[in-house]
């Protein structure tokens, strides 16, 4: 499976690295890590808008090509004295692919959400667009792909690119015609991030029951006659049904066990996607560790916190460890849908993760768990 863009770039963004950032912009690091957040998916998402038609894949592609300098080259340069440089040529690299009008909606988008200046969050794509593009640019020569790879890539990973945007933000971006630029499907991803993916079951739950009626009306004479909007109206109406109805509940994700439809000709339907492996529903699964980690980490204040909390922040660990070694069970698409589940769920403990190891007396005791939990994010991300 190809290396998850989203977690590619992140990797980039140590600790030092957003606290260099933030000093450079005078900003909190808190705040500062709340616009990379917001940053990072809105950048990749546009890229993948920019890699859509013929000319602009040709564009990123030759703007990845001048990428010759490593990517921990282009790092160094943040919070020291090329810093102007690599923002100035960011602001120019990323007015060329996107549009300098683009850029400027995008950047006052993010400032919003963050509570920073425009011209702040201008300043911040600009030093994070050579990061991103250099990121994409490594993982384009360590693969050897082509143009049409390079577009294959950001095309497959869209989903996982919706999901990775801030919840409060996706509605922003929206508003601002940013999202649907970025792909027709990323606002539907985007809300799907927000309730944890349950609308995105739906969806597929709701589309297939169509589909199998509309199988079926081609069988049948009198079925045949049923007019189409019926079955659109179905898809919108089981749509609308799940995402207010079931919008306030706060999981990761909801995953109905297998069932059987049988239709009108006596035919069974594919259930959803199942993710029970050996009696363990592995979305439930995730729902659980995930909920006791975000429980577990806001607690850790100082030493001894931390020391209590290193028991549950391994036990969630070795809950996502068996997870992972029973996805190697999965369909591709339940593997699929599984990856989808940690990336909605990864952006928020990495900014608790980050702020424990940020405490003073609380980083030490809790790194090493920290980073053991966070290795096995990654890897069921990239499984």
């Amino acid at each position: 499976m190809a290396t998850n863009l989203i977690s590619l770039v992140m990797q980039c963004l140590t600790p030092d690295m957003i606290a260099k950032i933030a000093s450079a912009l005078d900003l909190d690091r808190n705040v500062a890590q709340k616009a990379i957040a917001g940053a990072i998916p809105a950048l990749l998402a546009s890229f993948a808008d920019v890699a859509s038609t013929p000319n602009g894949a040709r564009q990123l592609t030759n703007t990845l090509t001048q990428q010759s300098g490593s990517l921990e080259s282009l790092k160094n340069l943040i919070g020291g004295s090329g810093q102007n440089s690599l923002a100035e040529t960011g602001s120019n690299m990323l007015s060329g692919l996107f549009g300098g009008g683009t850029l400027d909606t995008m950047a006052q988008t993010i400032g919003k959400f963050a509570g920073i200046g425009e011209g702040t969050s201008k300043s911040m794509l600009s030093m994070l667009g050579p990061v991103v593009l250099g990121a994409l640019a490594q993982q384009q020569r360590s693969t050897g792909l082509d143009a049409s790879g390079l577009v294959s890539l950001l095309t497959s990973q869209k989903d996982q690119i919706a999901a990775a945007i801030p919840s409060g933000l996706a509605g922003q971006l929206s508003a601002a015609g940013l999202i649907d630029r970025a792909t027709g499907g990323l606002r539907s991803g985007a809300e799907a991030a927000s309730a944890a993916g349950r609308i995105a079951e739906a969806s597929e739950r709701t589309v297939y029951q169509a589909g199998q009626a509309a199988s079926t009306a081609a069988r049948s004479t009198a079925v045949s006659q049923w007019p189409y909007w019926l079955v659109a109206a179905a898809v919108l109406g089981g749509l609308a049904w799940f995402a207010f109805g079931r919008s306030g509940e706060d999981t990761v994700a909801q995953v109905s066990p297998p069932t059987t439809t049988p239709n009108a000709t006596g035919t069974v339907g594919l259930a959803p996607t199942d993710l029970t492996v050996g009696g363990m529903n592995l979305a439930n699964q995730i729902n659980s560790s995930v909920g006791s980690i975000r429980t577990v980490l806001p607690g850790i204040t100082d030493a001894a916190s931390a020391e209590a909390a290193l028991p549950k922040l391994r036990e969630a660990t070795a809950q996502l460890n068996e997870v992972r070694s029973r996805a190697t069970q999965l369909s591709p698409e339940g593997r699929s849908t599984l990856v989808k589940l940690i990336v909605v769920a990864t952006p928020t403990i990495n900014q608790m993760c980050d702020k424990v190891l940020a405490t003073p007396g609380a980083g030490d005791v809790a790194k090493p768990a920290i980073e053991e939990l966070r290795g096995k994010l990654d890897a069921l991300a990239r499984s």
